[in-house]
């Protein structure tokens, strides 16, 4: 497998604002979209700090989960995510935008900035017809119908994950899908292990009016949470993400070139154009990031497609049998900060 990574309009260099002084409330209305980006455990890692010219996407450690993620590669893809979200209502409202990566020692949470340069006089449709999918999609943890995705659709995915840098590679054959669901089992497994980890989810299963973290109802709350936090689920959860991931109409490893934080950013916001076409077109997805989340088992799922790049994630794509709500969200005061120029 080749991999590309083509120059897009998240690598431009940053240029001046020509037309600043956007006001507030579409500021406001692009960040709200940001954040309707998904996130590990639900978190929502990211703060974005705003001035008349340009928008600053930061990384919140405060958020982060040091033991499911512990080099915040999965913090960042988020992030990656909500600044393609960001991007698209940026085309919708009609703006023209230019996104540069930044690794600045001196600022070493802005992991992008996104400058303002008035109207678009050339509209970029491709994303413009995505824009009112970002609240369509969701994550889907239940089983899918009974009915395939055709391979038609499989490429217009693809694509779009090489239209931000990365690539996607589905697993067909029964012999790939069954080892890949293996892995998922044995990632569970070691997870599930380690009383660190188990604390961890704990702690970010919250009620839904908290606004973040895995949605629990509150009755059971407490019990969940003490369960999770004390016993060993590993056998079971394994065995359900196993038959999730062999029953699945797709599965598909997406991944990148290089396995830094540049190439994590890649990462997120072809994440999340994938997920936005697939909702385009029907289909939801859900994450069994186990195999890339247990490092003794990532290179295993990367001989697996093999691919010449690190994987990112393993997605589920299918159709789902029944309306999913909508995830709890922050409310967009809390991860806007407004600046003077």
């Amino acid at each position: 497998m080749q991999n590309t990574t083509p120059e897009s309009s998240s690598e431009l260099a940053f240029e001046p604002a020509s037309e600043p002084s956007i006001d507030r409330g579409l500021l406001t209305t692009l960040v709200r979209s940001a954040g309707l980006a998904p996130s590990s455990h639900n978190t929502q890692p990211w703060v974005f700090r705003l001035s008349s010219e340009h928008i600053d996407l930061l990384a919140d450690r405060t958020r982060a989960l040091p033991v499911n993620d512990p080099d915040d590669r999965e913090l960042i893809i988020s992030c990656g995510c909500a600044l393609f979200n960001l991007r698209v209502e940026a085309a919708h409202q009609g703006l023209s935008v230019h996104a540069a990566m930044r690794l600045d020692e001196l600022d070493p949470d802005c992991l992008a900035r996104v400058s303002i340069n008035g109207r678009d006089r050339n509209r970029e449709d491709a994303l413009i017809a995505l824009e009112p999918y970002i609240d369509r999609r969701r994550t889907c943890r239940k089983a899918f119908e009974e009915r395939e995705v055709d391979a038609s659709i499989v490429r217009r995915l693809q694509d779009a994950a090489q239209a931000e840098g990365g690539w996607m590679e589905p697993l067909i054959t029964g012999q790939a899908r069954r080892a890949a669901a293996d892995l998922v089992a044995l990632g569970a497994a070691a997870q599930w292990a380690d009383p660190g980890w188990r604390r961890e989810l704990a702690a970010w299963m919250r009620a839904r009016r908290q606004g973040d973290g895995l949605a629990v109802s509150g009755i059971a709350r407490p019990v969940a949470k003490l369960i999770v936090r004390t016993f060993d689920l590993g056998r079971g959860a394994g065995a359900k993400d196993r038959q999730l991931a062999e029953g699945s109409p797709l599965l598909a490893v997406l991944g990148t070139a290089r396995d830094d934080p540049p190439d994590w950013m890649r990462a997120g916001q072809a994440l999340q154009r994938v997920l936005l076409v697939a909702c385009q077109l029907g289909l939801q997805a859900s994450h069994l990031n186990q195999p890339v989340q247990v490092a003794a088992l990532r290179g295993e799922l990367k001989n697996l497609v093999g691919a010449d790049g690190p994987p990112q994630l393993l997605l589920r794509f299918g159709y789902p049998l029944e309306e999913i709500p909508a995830a709890p969200r922050r409310p967009v005061e809390e991860i806007i900060e407004f600046i003077h120029d």
